[in-house]
């Protein structure tokens, strides 16, 4: 009977020592695919993102968002967007930039209007490290949108579409998410086809 019970425990105790090991390797095997996603990178505007450099220093490479770089540079945003954050940035690119009515983009670049520029821009970033993954489940929590609020103090609501995370801002406008999940050292990028804006 000793030699039963002893034989049983030892038997019990393996097989939690495999359930250990099991659940230590799939936890492992998670943490290294987001780490190699993470590390993954991707090509935007012609050019490639490296996940070891800041939002700035990969936005400035990218042919699609010239437009976006240089109201960065207008608005003095450059240093906050270099710092350790994280943000989540939706880039607009310059043809999103283009959707506005004529004259738009010039006259949000004049000295004078510096307040809205800043206005604009940082209602495309939230605060915080937020994948597609992580908005796709706050979506679905939210029964099917999510409010995000925005470093302008402003909201601005996601949504799918299909498989692809869409974006509505305050006035209604609609922008959808092209390219996701852009890493970064400090933080994420979005790439969008529609500039979102906020109540003004």
């Amino acid at each position: 009977m000793k030699i039963s019970k002893t034989i049983t425990l030892a038997t019990i105790a393996l097989s939690l020592g495999f359930t250990s090991i099991t659940i230590a390797q799939d936890g492992g095997m998670k943490m290294k695919k987001k780490e190699k996603m993470m590390m993954d990178t991707k090509m935007v505007g012609g050019a490639e993102m490296f996940p070891n450099k800041n939002i700035v220093e990969n936005a400035v490479n990218s042919k699609d968002h010239t437009t976006l770089v240089a109201a960065v540079k207008a608005a003095d945003l450059v240093e906050t967007l270099q710092s350790e954050g994280p943000f989540t940035v939706f880039a607009p690119t310059n043809e999103a930039f283009n959707k506005l009515p004529e004259g738009t983009v010039e006259t949000l670049l004049m000295t004078e209007n510096k307040a809205k520029l800043q206005s604009v821009l940082t209602y495309h970033v939230v605060a915080g490290n937020v994948s597609a993954m992580d908005l796709m489940k706050m979506i679905k929590e939210g029964k099917g949108k999510a409010e995000l609020t925005t470093v302008n103090g402003g909201t601005i609501t996601a949504m799918l579409k299909g498989k692809k995370v869409q974006l509505k801002d305050a006035g209604g406008n609609m922008s959808m998410v092209t390219i996701a999940d852009v890493h970064q050292s400090n933080g994420v990028i979005h790439v969008v086809d529609t500039v979102v804006l906020p109540g003004m």
